[in-house]
């Protein structure tokens, strides 16, 4: 017999780079709706120095925050791969922390400090500055980027299988808000021949 009280939970997966500021934003939204609708979350990091690498018409500021970034993502995926993949969630909120409303853009302290805050050994921030684990953060991103097309960037979810970009959103509404948003969100991506809303931005990303 099942039990009439019990719930679905609903296969969400979420790909981002530990740098962006709008991929932070998205995910303190999914952490929110998490807490009022039924989610089974699984993390994945993804890497805007690789889905850059080809781009030959980057800004130099651009080109100047990419090495920062791509040391950030060669830190997730060797800790999921020497210490699990249920360490990728934590280690991403004790770097985003650091990086977004911490404000701070010296990577070897957010590492240490990231690091420490878990308990995982400081000699693992050595593999921020080597290719060791590149595979898997190729295939990792390879994997997110490649439902949704090279044009867009991270955040990448994808529900029940259907993989969209973003949203980008300021600030990351909290409540029923959130979880009206979420619904909306998804029941427009379900739908198979839905591609693009988007307004200009008019705020930087507003952190709590």
């Amino acid at each position: 017999m099942t039990d009439s009280t019990s719930t679905t939970r609903t296969p969400v997966d979420f790909w981002f780079d530990p740098s962006c500021p709008w991929a932070w934003m998205t995910s303190r939204w999914v952490d929110e709706v998490a807490r009022l609708r039924e989610l089974d979350v699984t993390w994945h990091v993804m890497s805007l120095a690789v889905l850059n690498e080809d781009n030959t018409e980057l800004s130099d500021h651009y080109k100047q925050f990419l090495p920062r970034a791509l040391r950030y993502t060669r830190l997730v995926t060797a800790v999921a791969e020497l210490h699990g993949a249920d360490l990728v969630k934590p280690l991403y909120d004790a770097l985003g922390t650091r990086i977004h409303p911490g404000g701070s853009i010296d990577a070897d302290t957010v590492m240490a400090e990231a690091l420490a805050e878990l308990g995982l050994p400081a000699e693992l921030v050595a593999f921020a500055d080597t290719a060791e684990f590149e595979p898997q953060l190729r295939a990792s991103h390879a994997d997110g980027i490649g439902r949704v097309g090279q044009d867009v960037g991270t955040p990448v979810i994808a529900v029940n299988g259907t993989a969209f970009f973003g949203p980008v959103i300021s600030p990351a509404p909290k409540g029923e808000q959130a979880a009206a948003l979420w619904d909306g969100v998804v029941a427009v991506a379900a739908y198979d021949g839905f591609f693009e809303i988007k307004r200009s931005r008019t705020r930087d990303p507003q952190f709590d």
